[in-house]
């Protein structure tokens, strides 16, 4: 079993791609496409996440037992508190033993849709580190990743209440944190050194998402909180949204910042790839990661 933190360290850089499931058997088809030309640049390991409400598990663990197997590639699935019990978590994260899937990246998750608050179900858990601490009491030897906001969560009332939920979740037994995207590597860096003072020492992993469509990314940052800077977003309205134009300045923009980021020292960066390649494929050939 190889779990998250091991795919970190001194002389080892983790780089990690997170996918979706597709909705549709023509959609996998399409998926495996990708995945196929993404594991050229031999990830440490990729995840998956599900639909919301857990609408999409089962594909979800399909999509990850597949890349376990035919690339014997370490996998984890992402695990919500959304509409669980315990009961209910208990018996999916046992279906993925079963399928050799030992990692869990563990996630409080979004209010079902229509919902402005999150709420837990009876026998449920109402934040992450709650599921964090059921999973390592239970499931002791997987590894868990769980999510840290370089910009703040939405919800929390500050950044300093935010990085002490962080805390708990890590003392929990987390294993590494990846982080939301960002655009702005000096909200970074400004997180990473608030992160380091409060005693974390665990892999901090900063999360990237290559930009091909403009208007895409304003509105997965609208719902995140992550800002786009002013100079980024007049390039890419230069161009026609879902242009070749805007990928270009999404690429280029994308490499600068994992170029920097990798000069900084990151322990690894992890890719939201969006079930597409073509994007993360140029940033890193682009890009000498650390090997």
């Amino acid at each position: 079993m190889t779990t998250l933190a091991q795919a970190y360290g001194r002389d080892r850089f983790g780089l990690s791609f997170e996918l979706f499931p597709p909705k549709t058997d023509a959609g996998v088809e399409n998926l495996w496409f990708h995945v196929d030309r993404l594991v050229q640049y031999k990830p440490s390991y990729i995840t998956c996440t599900y639909g919301a409400g857990g609408s999409t598990q089962d594909r979800t663990l399909e999509v990850v037992a597949h890349v376990r197997s035919k690339f014997e590639l370490p996998v984890a699935t992402h695990l919500t508190c959304v509409g669980n019990t315990a009961d209910q978590l208990r018996a999916y994260l046992h279906r993925a033993l079963d399928l050799e899937i030992d990692n869990v990246v563990a996630l409080r998750g979004d209010p079902p849709k229509g919902e402005t608050s999150f709420r837990s179900v009876e026998g449920g858990f109402s934040h992450a580190n709650e599921l964090v601490k059921f999973i390592r009491d239970e499931f002791h030897h997987m590894g868990i990743a769980v999510a840290g906001y370089p910009e703040t969560h939405q919800e929390a009332v500050s950044a300093e209440a935010d990085l002490t939920n962080l805390k708990r979740k890590v003392d929990a037994g987390a294993d590494i944190v990846i982080t939301q995207l960002f655009y702005d590597n000096a909200d970074f860096f400004a997180f990473r050194d608030k992160y380091q003072a409060a005693g974390l020492d665990v892999p901090l992993v900063p999360g990237l998402l290559p930009v091909t469509n403009g208007a895409q990314i304003q509105r997965i940052s609208s719902l995140c909180g992550a800002k786009l800077p002013p100079d980024f977003l007049a390039a890419l309205s230069e161009h026609e949204d879902g242009s070749e134009g805007q990928f270009e300045v999404g690429v280029e923009f994308a490499t600068k910042q994992a170029a920097e980021l990798v000069a900084a020292g990151v322990p690894g960066i992890h890719f939201y790839v969006l079930n597409k390649s073509e994007a993360t494929e140029r940033v890193l050939r682009d890009v000498q990661l650390p090997r």
